[in-house]
């Protein structure tokens, strides 16, 4: 059974105005436990609208969003709880920060849970390794923190509470490279130590490679595409007209096989194409 699934979704702004219009679009998909998606589209194109539906943060305008097989608005007052287990982590969380300490503010989540202390002190401490911010950073104002530590910080809040689902908007938006590497390798570690399902929203398609078991794409309010990595880089020149940028190693890769040299494989990440490279080098060789 699916984790989280929608069924004809479909959510319309402003209904009944001039200024109605509808940004998710009869969209129907499942996501299986344990996956690792990644979330893309264009800007307007209804992929945040998507996925604030995922947590009851919007209510469907008509359609069902099920979570372990249930409608998560058969009882509006149980929503608090869904809230709970699909944890949705905001663009640019770090401006969400209140707490005097980082340990306070990792702990909040946990705490509105009712947990009691050594609970709330073990998930604590065990996401802050995750997210790596080392214990001896618990005790300090996040305040005093870094950019990059102060995101970490609130992106650790939302992974304490340990839902079944972790939802990250454009998690490593407005960082430098050293950075966004940074933050992807500890959402990974974190993704292999809980096996949680965990979507990632991003405009970048080479972030997206480098982790997604499969990969949504939205397109001016409807759904585009929902496949295998690898499958949906096979329609590069598609997602490309649709206003989504390609990796430059999937690029070269096309511009080659234009001129006779087909590898045969959809290349999205530079590491596999080294590979690729250097067996045909090999295979030449041998000849």
């Amino acid at each position: 059974m699916a984790i989280l699934e929608t069924q004809e979704l479909t959510y319309t702004y402003s209904q009944g105005t001039p200024f109605e219009k509808t940004a998710v679009d009869h969209v129907s998909l499942k996501i299986e436990a344990g996956e690792m998606i990644g979330v893309m589209g264009h800007t307007g194109s209804g992929k945040s609208t998507l996925i604030q539906h995922f947590n009851g943060l919007l209510r469907p305008t008509s359609g069902k969003i099920l979570l372990d097989g249930k409608d998560i608005w058969a009882d509006k007052k149980k929503i608090r709880d869904v809230r709970f287990q699909v944890g949705l982590v905001f663009q640019y969380p770090e401006y969400q920060i209140f707490e005097e300490t980082v340990f306070k503010d990792i702990a909040f989540g946990p705490k509105n849970m009712g947990l009691d202390e050594a609970e709330i002190k073990r998930r604590v401490l065990a996401t802050a390794n995750d997210i790596g911010l080392s214990e001896e950073l618990m005790e300090r104002s996040p305040f005093e923190l870094s950019g990059g530590q102060k995101r970490r910080v609130a992106i650790a809040g939302v992974m304490a509470m340990e839902p079944k689902v972790l939802i990250l908007d454009e998690p490593t938006a407005g960082l430098d490279p050293a950075g966004r590497d940074k933050i992807l390798s500890h959402i990974k570690a974190y993704h292999k130590r809980t096996g949680n399902t965990t979507l990632i929203v991003s405009h970048s398609m080479e972030d997206i490679a480098s982790f997604a078991d499969r990969i949504l794409v939205m397109n001016k309010a409807k759904l585009f595409c929902f496949d295998e990595t690898e499958k949906v880089f096979s329609r590069a020149e598609e997602i490309s007209q649709i206003g989504l940028d390609v990796p430059q190693i999937t690029k070269v890769f096309m511009e080659l096989k234009r001129r006779g040299v087909d590898f045969g494989k959809e290349v999205y990440t530079v590491g596999y194409a080294r590979d690729l490279l250097l067996k045909k080098l090999k295979e030449r060789a041998g000849e």
